[in-house]
């Protein structure tokens, strides 16, 4: 019984200190541009049936009463730190290039390898060669590019991206397309705000800015993390507050063992 009543508190403090770690990246990462905060998720390990009374299973003629056995708990697990998909607030900033996603989306970015990758960090600038790309340097797919000569640079809520010369001349040099997924906390958090689809999340389904089932783009916009700082305080005080009765009972376990020990017949 002490052993799995240690074990049952071991595991609950270790499935608290993973979730004072999801805390503590959802509020290092508040002022991160288009950050989605994590939520750890937890699950029961298995139970066993322990009888009641062991020593009536000696009983001679005894026969044993369903009633006899309960179930006893192993512990708790962790299960996965879900991704919440909730719109951050969309903030000005006046940047030309700055564009945000309001409603479902992600922006698709190449990476060095080739692969495509999500994000819904839309602070976007111009490469040496005028191609829009990311601040970290991934180009924005399908590729636009922008020239030296352009004066003005409009991007349209359906993402349409017109460019003003000289004079009134205005040009549409291209669309910026949005992805979608049927399972957006499935997708692989891969670091520099990006994600990667994956079997959970399915397929990215491409489509047109402000078109059904897709948000609209607004420029001169940045969308802020969706972290509530109240949120993860209070979760970091229940996160402590559990840790910290898993560690009584530890201790509580080992007087019990103690107080054992020193019986005397």
């Amino acid at each position: 019984m002490s052993t799995r009543a240690l074990r049952t508190a071991a595991s609950g403090m270790y499935a608290q200190q993973l979730n004072i770690e999801v805390i503590s990246n959802n509020i290092a990462n508040i002022n991160t541009t288009g950050f989605k905060k994590n939520k750890a998720e937890f699950k029961d390990l298995m139970y066993q049936q322990v009888l009641v009374n062991p020593l009536s299973s000696a009983t001679p003629g005894a026969t044993e009463a369903v009633d006899t056995k309960i179930q006893v708990g192993n512990g708790v697990q962790p299960a996965s730190a879900l991704k919440i998909f909730k719109q951050g607030d969309v903030t000005s900033t006046g940047g030309q290039y700055d564009v945000a996603i309001k409603g479902d989306g992600f922006f698709q970015v190449k990476k060095a390898d080739g692969t495509l990758a999500y994000t819904r960090d839309g602070s976007f600038q111009l490469a040496a060669d005028g191609t829009l790309t990311t601040s970290s340097g991934y180009v924005l797919e399908p590729g636009i590019t922008i020239n030296e000569d352009a004066q003005s640079v409009t991007i349209t809520k359906d993402g349409a991206v017109e460019v003003t010369t000289t004079g009134t001349n205005t040009t549409t040099v291209g669309n910026i397309q949005i992805a979608r997924f049927i399972n957006p906390s499935g997708l692989l958090a891969l670091g520099d705000n990006l994600y990667a689809e994956s079997v959970s999340s399915g397929k990215p389904i491409i489509g047109t800015p402000s078109s059904t089932g897709f948000g609209e783009l607004e420029q001169g916009f940045l969308e802020s993390s969706n972290v509530d700082i109240v949120d993860e305080m209070v979760a970091m005080i229940q996160a402590q507050r559990a840790y910290e009765i898993n560690s009584k009972t530890v201790k509580t376990v080992e007087d019990m063992l103690t107080m054992a020990n020193n019986l005397k017949t």
